[in-house]
């Protein structure tokens, strides 16, 4: 390989090319390699690189060609525009999981100090979403692996997001007697024997954080019952679910006397989140 920025590239991305977003993904891990944003890179592309920095690059590739997601290499994702730390303790956020945000938003008022739980915050993408978009709001954040919940204070101190607490514990445990608007969670809800996921989220990615016992419906079942006490009364419960758990995840908010049910859509028109309000 020789040691032009140009010439190691077009290296990177054919040792990327059987991955869909191998291109970007060489960008992306070239550029992180060199300290420089994407697009310098096109800049500098006569710039000579030296022996450690071409070895660190094909260290990457390495990593990414063996099917290692590319936010655990890099060490970030980026979600609601904001730059979030992740580590193989967190789940890595996806764009429906936005979906979340964006109806919690629509439902609570933007000028009153609202009160807010996120359950499982993993590496506190959710949570800080809110805080940024509505930094009078009081949010709090748990999630039962001390090691996510040190990711998402760290994401909060670097993002500079002053409203959120964070408490270690399983969904509502931590939550004492406290009362919120809304209660929100992205919890486990991949059914173990479901063979449709993708083999490298299993090989990376917690299981924990995944997988749901119950035909991967335990978790929800639990939120679902413990959330009720914790809600003040016309709180809002949303959570994320399954592409094909809408119809099942309505029927146990009604069995548990929840009223206003409604199922959104994310951007790819699939059921995504249930929002149901404590009566």
């Amino acid at each position: 390989m020789t040691n032009t920025l140009r010439h190691i590239l077009l290296w990177a991305k054919a040792q990327l090319k059987a991955i869909d977003s191998g291109n970007l993904d060489a960008e992306i891990l070239v550029a992180h390699a060199l300290q420089i944003s994407r697009p310098q890179l096109y800049i500098k592309l006569s710039e000579s690189i030296n022996a450690e920095t071409q070895a660190s690059i094909e260290q990457l590739m390495q990593r990414r060609a063996s099917g290692e997601p590319i936010a655990y290499i890099v060490g970030y994702r980026e979600f609601w525009s904001l730059n979030l730390q992740v580590t193989p303790a967190t789940l890595i956020p996806r764009p429906e999981t936005e979906c979340l945000v964006e109806a919690t938003l629509s439902l609570l008022p933007k000028d009153e100090c609202c009160h807010v739980a996120d359950l499982g915050t993993g590496s506190g993408a959710i949570a800080l979403a809110l805080a940024s978009e509505r930094p009078g709001w009081s949010i709090v954040a748990t999630d039962k692996i001390l090691a996510a919940l040190k990711v998402a204070q760290d994401n909060a101190r670097l993002l500079k997001v002053h409203n959120v607490q964070f408490y270690q514990g399983n969904w509502c445990e931590p939550l004492d007697k406290q009362r919120f608007d809304a209660i929100i969670s992205n919890p486990p809800y991949i059914d173990k024997n479901d063979k449709s996921w993708c083999e490298t989220v299993k090989l990376y990615e917690p299981a924990t954080a995944l997988i749901a016992e119950e035909a991967g419906l335990a978790d929800i079942r639990d939120i679902i019952e413990q959330a009720q006490p914790y809600l003040k009364p016309g709180g809002w419960l949303l959570l994320e679910h399954g592409y094909n758990q809408a119809a099942i995840v309505k029927q146990l908010l009604i069995q548990n006397g929840y009223k206003n049910i409604q199922t959104k859509h994310d951007l790819a028109h699939i059921s995504r989140v249930a929002v149901a309000q404590f009566k």
